[in-house]
Order: C-alpha cells, then sequence, then structure tokens
C-alpha cells in the first residue's frame, strides 16, 4: 500500500479488506467467517444495544526490521476478554479461537500491515457483543464475534513525547466493585464527557482519582499510570482499573532493568515526589507526562518537556521487542507465516 503516509496516520478508524466473525448460536461457537462488509446486522432488541453486554479488546500487529508479521501478547488479551465476558455474563471466546481470528485478520489484510520503521502498526479490535434479543434484564442466549484491523499511528498527537493531563474530581469511570478491570464499552462511555472537557481545556487526557475516596491516582483516560522514583517504578492497585497488558510488560522489563516495582495506592500529593511519569497501554504504549493540573485545586505538578531516561529506556525495550530489534526471551511475539 505505497499510496498510504504511513508517518501521517492518525490513530483511528481506517477500513481494510477482510474483518472475520464467529456466532454463539445453541451454546456453542461456529465456524470463523471472513466478509469484506463493515456493517452488523441485529435484532433491536439485541442485548449489547439495552443493557450493555459488550466487550473488547485491543492488540497491535508490527512488521519488524527482519520482515515478519509480530503480534504481540494475544493470548494475554484473549484471557482478559474472557474475564471480561464472564464479568457481564457473556459467552467466553476460547483462547485458541480467539487467536485464531487475530491471525487470521492479519493475513487477510497484510498490505496493510505498516513498514518497518514507519512508527506506524497494525491494529486489531476483538468485539464481543450479545446479539440476543430480551426485554427483561438477563444475558443474551446469541453473542458475535468480530475482529477487524487498520493502520495507527500514535494514539496521542504528540507522539513520544510528554503530554498535559488533567486531574479531575467530578467524574468516575468505573466503580471500586464494578466493571472498572473489565474492558467493557460503558466505562469509556463515562469517561467521554471529562476526557472531551480535558481536551477542550488544552490537556491531552484526565487523570482520574478513586471513587470512593478521591485521594488516590486510578486510571489516565484510557491507560494505566506510573510513575518513577527511587529506582522504582510505581503503578496504582486498584479494584476498578482495568489490568493494562503493556503495563504488566513494561513491570517485567523495568525488574530486568534493576528497578524495583511497587503496585499500590499513590495518593496525589506523592505526584510532587516522583521524578518521571506517564501513561501506558496498548494504544499510548508509554506517553511520559510533562505536566498535571488538579482541576478542583489549581495545583499543578511539574515534568520533563522531554521524556525522562528510565520511560525512554522502558519505550525503546519494549517497542524493540515489538519490531524484533531486540531478543523476545520472554516469547511475548506471536510471528504470523504470511505468504
Amino acid at each position: 500500500m505505497s499510496n498510504i503516509s504511513w508517518k501521517e496516520l492518525p490513530f483511528g478508524y481506517y477500513k481494510t479488506d477482510y474483518n472475520v466473525r464467529c456466532y454463539y448460536r445453541n451454546g456453542k461457537w461456529g465456524e470463523l467467517e471472513t466478509t469484506d462488509s463493515e456493517n452488523i446486522t441485529m435484532h433491536m432488541a439485541a442485548t449489547c444495544l439495552h443493557y450493555g453486554q459488550e466487550a473488547f479488546e485491543g492488540l497491535k500487529a508490527f512488521r519488524g526490521v527482519d520482515g515478519k508479521i509480530r503480534l504481540f501478547r494475544p493470548y494475554e488479551n484473549a484471557k482478559r476478554l474472557i474475564r471480561s465476558a464472564n464479568g457481564v455474563m457473556m459467552a467466553p471466546v476460547p483462547e485458541d479461537l480467539f487467536v485464531k481470528a487475530c491471525v487470521e485478520v492479519v493475513k487477510k489484510n497484510e498490505r496493510f500491515v505498516p513498514p518497518s520503521g514507519s512508527g506506524a502498526s497494525l491494529y486489531l479490535r476483538p468485539l464481543l457483543i450479545g446479539t440476543g434479543a430480551e426485554v427483561g434484564v438477563k444475558p443474551a442466549n446469541e453473542y458475535l464475534f468480530i475482529v477487524f484491523a487498520g493502520p495507527v499511528g500514535p494514539y496521542f498527537k504528540e507522539g513520544f513525547k510528554p503530554v498535559k493531563m488533567q486531574i479531575v474530581e467530578d467524574a468516575d469511570r468505573a466503580a471500586p466493585l464494578g466493571t472498572g478491570t473489565l474492558k467493557v464499552g460503558g466505562n469509556y462511555a463515562a469517561s467521554l464527557y471529562s476526557g472531551q472537557r480535558a481536551h477542550d481545556e488544552g490537556f491531552s487526557n484526565c487523570i482520574y482519582l478513586d471513587a470512593k475516596e478521591k485521594k488516590y491516582i486510578d486510571e489516565a483516560g484510557a491507560a494505566n499510570f506510573f510513575g518513577i522514583k527511587n529506582n522504582t517504578y510505581v503503578t496504582p492497585k486498584s479494584t476498578s482499573i482495568l489490568p493494562s497488558i503493556t503495563n504488566m510488560s513494561l513491570r517485567e522489563l523495568a525488574e530486568e532493568m534493576g528497578l524495583k516495582v511497587e503496585q499500590r495506592h499513590i495518593p496525589v500529593e506523592e505526584l510532587s515526589t516522583f521524578d518521571e511519569v506517564a501513561a501506558c497501554g496498548t494504544a499510548a504504549v508509554v506517553s511520559p507526562i510533562s505536566l498535571i493540573v488538579d482541576r478542583g485545586t489549581g495545583k499543578e505538578y511539574n515534568f520533563s518537556n522531554e521524556p525522562g531516561t528510565v520511560c525512554t529506556k522502558l519505550y525503546n525495550t519494549l517497542k524493540g521487542i515489538q519490531e524484533g530489534l531486540i531478543e523476545d526471551k520472554h516469547n511475548w511475539n506471536l510471528i504470523i507465516e504470511t505468504k
């Protein structure tokens, strides 16, 4: 696809050739189907439309310097989708079916996998929805699993450059014992207003505090948060945070670099003690933060306008593994055999 300006790609929907689908009916999953249609036909009483029976995932495929296509940690995404499905009483997609569908959609859209060194990747969006018709509040008996894909650039337009974020106290994305640990659409719908307001006020996104006490850092928009100080990688521990596969990977890399790793409550006031802070996730990878402003109090927490040394090393190491520049000692990548 030489006509695509790979380096200019935004993080957004891009039409590709095919997506793959699979239906759950009569208590079992069917066979994978391939289609070029971008549309879904469903009953108007489908549970995904009325009661939020929906979950999704996000993962990326990279073309390495050796020309091979690598899919990063798909089995972890499969496990997380199973947790989400169980959490909102949907039929879980078996791990092998999930990975098979992801591999198939990459193969079918191979010409859209960006070249090595372009800074772009092929983003995969697995989606699970309740399609069975119900009017009473109960789970559906039919489900649809879809995987589509498209080439994307960086999630934050700044790329690997520090961004500004805003602490909000008048909005929660999830309750402590709610769906925050699940990757379901309702959490993101709950963040739209405060996220858009943050954009309008000059910030890349907002940082949510714990919903119960409003004392501790929770999520950084649609990403996890971490901070670096005293040779330690610190990231929040909470019952309302989505377990990030990127964060999990960074914690392992941090330990290998000789850092201590702590998952614990992070009081807002502790922000002033960190040397580096960042958001992390599949879409953003690592996004350093230069400024955090508490919208309620006006207090500012300032950090470097350039990526810190630890964030840079973590980012380069993770990207290096994903793109085949660094040995994949953990076998995180699934190499996809193409023609």
